[in-house]
């Protein structure tokens, strides 16, 4: 038998699977999205910023903000004392604000401020609420900055899978030691973004001259030409500038990580938030401290 306010570690598992499912369905539908044109052998390949996803874009679109949106209620919902889930809720809205308004800042060369909050959320506050920090924070700053297109479906999902994977991190109580291993978790996603990116004009986009015909896909091409082919179209046309936003990354962790990541380690302290994954983790009938 549990006390009042203090959940079961059935209902535990139950509400982070629910939580979970929800991200993992955005998830799974966008990846199938991003690649579905490489399996298809009739694309249009011309003007990719026109006919890429024009269809789908839209429809993936509404998937990833519902799933997120409905994964934000779930995590209030869930919380039986209405507090300290709530409060985080709101410092989520708070910091997705403030790093939507980082975007109109202006980057250098692919360099930009907006990744290093997503990252620190989802270390902090774990895979599910840093999925939500990436989507939203994406979503209100294409809405500030008048960048909503096709493109904008996809930047929701790459972001939210950069919060997502943050919180996979495996947990360190030496700050410095955390630290690096978020500045070398941010050098990688900062040339992995772009490099998934690219995938969802690259199948509509056609070469301009003949030189160029071995950097774009067509239909009949074996797995291992298509990897070789996106790999040089990357290397010649994104490498540079997601080197900056990999270098930009780093440089923002080492010289803000640690403040912020301490200043959210005691927020979510003084709130008494666990993920659902350390509530599951606990023995049967123990209260979570200061539940």
């Amino acid at each position: 038998m549990t006390h009042s306010g203090e959940r079961s570690p059935r209902s535990s598992i139950a509400g982070w699977l629910r939580t979970q499912g929800f991200l993992l369905l955005a998830s799974a539908i966008g990846l199938l999205a991003l690649l579905s044109p490489l399996l298809t052998p009739l694309v249009q390949q011309d003007d990719a910023d026109t006919t890429a996803h024009s269809g789908d874009a839209p429809v993936l679109f509404a998937i990833i903000t519902i799933c997120t949106l409905l994964a934000t209620m779930l995590v209030v919902a869930d919380d039986q004392a209405g507090v300290g889930r709530a409060k985080t809720v709101a410092l989520l809205g708070v910091l997705v604000a403030i790093d939507a308004t980082l975007r109109i800042v202006p980057s250098f060369l692919g360099a930009s401020p907006i990744f290093l909050l997503i990252m620190l959320v989802g270390c902090v506050f774990g895979a599910s609420l840093g999925f939500q920090m990436g989507t939203l924070t994406l979503l209100l700053s294409a809405i500030v900055t008048g960048g909503v297109g096709p493109w904008l479906p996809f930047q929701m999902l790459a972001a939210g899978w950069v919060g997502m994977t943050a919180g996979w991190l495996p947990s360190v109580r030496n700050e410095r030691l955390r630290i690096g291993m978020l500045a070398v978790f941010g050098a990688f996603w900062g040339l992995a973004f772009g490099f998934v990116m690219n995938l969802w004009f690259w199948p509509f986009a056609a070469p301009s001259t003949p030189s160029e015909v071995g950097l774009y896909w067509s239909p009949g091409l074996s797995f291992g030409e298509t990897i070789g082919r996106y790999v040089r179209f990357y290397g010649v046309t994104s490498l540079g500038f997601d080197l900056f936003r990999s270098a930009g990354n780093v440089v923002l962790m080492l010289v803000l990580g640690g403040p912020i990541l301490r200043l959210l380690t005691r927020y979510r302290s003084r709130f008494t938030w666990q993920p659902w994954e350390d509530d599951v983790a606990a023995p049967s009938g123990t209260a979570t401290p200061g539940r």
